[in-house]
């Protein structure tokens, strides 16, 4: 009788109503977590029918409950008969087509998820394989230290040597400039001891061949999730070659430097003569002031007002002469190249005043259109001044070859569109043979008799050295004219 399996009856029911409460609740909790929207649909599908279930038996057992209270037992049996039949077998069709659905929508989207998964792992291996590939064709190489900084991971070209043979060493065993260069060492130190990352740490050490290589490194600090530090990892470049063209390129600009100071005193020397004369200017009115001021002292009562005058002018004289030999000394002297702002006017007018004696003596009329308020410009004074000293004298020279016609050179300054400058030298000579025009500026190219053709190209190394540009070319009606740029100052704003 269906009231004496009560009991039995209700137990079954509520572990069905637990059961579905419980799947239900898993889907609640798997909802969020999913992906695509038919995953969504399939975990729907899949609650739905444990709801339809677990409302169905919740009914039966509010009936089992209720109905003993309200009619008879026959009542009560054909009742819950007729439920069972009728209702069961489309609550059980209804539950069991929507759970189904919803499995298969969640398999076919499992088996979508394991193709995704597949295609990621796919391209994980080919990624790891492209990684692989560059690191073992690449010049860099990869390295890993501990705490105690000793290498624990070395790519297999790292020193161009056996990368296992370096393991457990510190990264600056075999340095070969921690005595030589303390310095940068003291400062990769204090970046490793705080713990900071370092780049372009360039430094000398024994290759693998047993030759010296430069090694340019770069790393950056490691912790783990707890931020506890466990060393660095970085990369490693050989900057060898680089390194020695670096130096190659310094060793020719020193012989530059070199060539442009043997040009100033070889035109140092040919202007003996002159500058001894220009010297002697100064010196000679020095001598006669002098001179005059004895004569006002030995007159009585002496003339103190004619004494102190004499005395002023020698004082202007003995100026003159330290001015004109502290110029001879900076084109003697031998000293690095330096730059910095300068008024160009200024300098040019001291070069006229060294070759004044040699434009005097070839009878030579000078014109200067320097203009005002020019912008200074940035390089090295000295050898700007060789520069325009030699354009002068290559100038004086070749207007002296003229046998008539007027002996004019003209210099000037004036400030191009771009914020920079330009300087012409222009002469009333012979000219320039068009044909051989483009090669005046060639290394040991001359017109002269006794020259050996490395004036002008010491020029060009010069103003190409200060990203300038020099060329020749026909001065009208007469002549030959050479011009030079220097570029805007950075210092000028321009």
């Amino acid at each position: 009788m269906i009231w004496n399996s009560v009991p039995l009856m209700t137990a079954i029911d509520l572990l069905i109503i637990a059961v579905a409460i419980y799947g239900i609740w898993r889907c609640r909790l798997f909802i969020p977590g999913s992906r695509h929207t038919a995953s969504r649909i399939g975990v729907w599908l899949v609650a739905s029918g444990l709801l339809v279930v677990g409302l169905f038996y919740a009914a039966d057992l509010m009936s089992m409950h209720t109905l003993p209270a309200i009619m008879s037992e026959q009542e009560g049996m054909e009742l819950m008969d007729t439920f069972h039949r009728q209702l069961s077998w489309l609550v059980i069709l209804l539950a069991v087509t929507t759970i189904s659905t919803g499995f298969v929508i969640l398999l076919s989207e499992l088996q979508l998820d394991l193709t995704e998964l597949k295609c990621a792992e796919q391209a994980v291996r080919e990624s790891e394989a492209k990684f692989r590939d560059y690191a073992e064709s690449a010049s860099d190489w990869f390295w890993e230290f501990g705490p105690d900084h000793k290498f624990t991971r070395l790519t297999e070209n790292a020193f161009s040597s056996d990368a296992a043979d370096r393991i457990g060493r510190a990264c600056w065993d075999g340095a070969l400039d921690l005595e030589t260069e303390p310095e940068k060492w003291r400062f990769v130190w204090a970046a490793l001891d705080a713990r900071e990352p370092f780049r372009d740490f360039v430094y000398r050490v024994l290759g693998g061949d047993g030759s010296p290589m430069y090694v340019k490194a770069s790393g950056k600090p490691v912790f783990d999730p707890d931020g506890e530090f466990r060393g660095y990892r970085g990369t490693g470049t050989d900057v060898t070659a680089i390194m020695r063209a670096q130096e190659e390129h310094e060793r020719l600009h020193q012989l530059e430097s070199d060539l442009a100071h043997m040009s100033r005193l070889s035109v140092m020397g040919e202007l003996t003569a002159s500058l001894a004369h220009e010297i002697m200017h100064p010196i000679a009115a020095s001598r006669n002031n002098a001179l005059a001021a004895l004569n006002f002292l030995g007159k009585q009562p002496p003339d103190l007002d004619e004494v102190r005058d004499a005395l002023h002018s020698i004082v202007g004289d003995a100026d003159r002469a330290g001015d004109i030999i502290d110029r001879i000394r900076d084109h003697i002297k031998k000293a690095p190249p330096r730059k910095s702002r300068f008024d160009l006017n200024k300098a040019i007018d001291e070069v006229i005043g060294l070759a004044r004696s040699a434009i005097s003596t070839n009878g030579v009329s000078v014109r200067t259109r320097l203009a005002e308020a020019l912008i200074p410009v940035k390089g090295d004074r000295v050898q700007l001044q060789q520069v325009v000293l030699n354009l002068i004298l290559n100038a004086v020279e070749a207007i002296s070859m003229l046998q008539a016609g007027p002996r004019e050179l003209s210099i000037s300054t004036e400030q191009t569109q771009t914020g920079g400058v330009l300087v012409s030298v222009r002469d009333s000579g012979p000219g320039i043979d068009p044909d051989h025009v483009d090669r005046v500026f060639q290394a040991f190219y001359t017109t002269k008799s006794n020259g050996v053709g490395m004036g002008l190209s010491i020029c060009r190394s010069i103003i190409e050295a200060h990203q300038g540009r020099v060329w020749a070319s026909a001065n009208v009606p007469r002549g030959a004219a050479f011009q030079f740029t220097m570029p805007a100052s950075p210092d000028t704003g321009s």
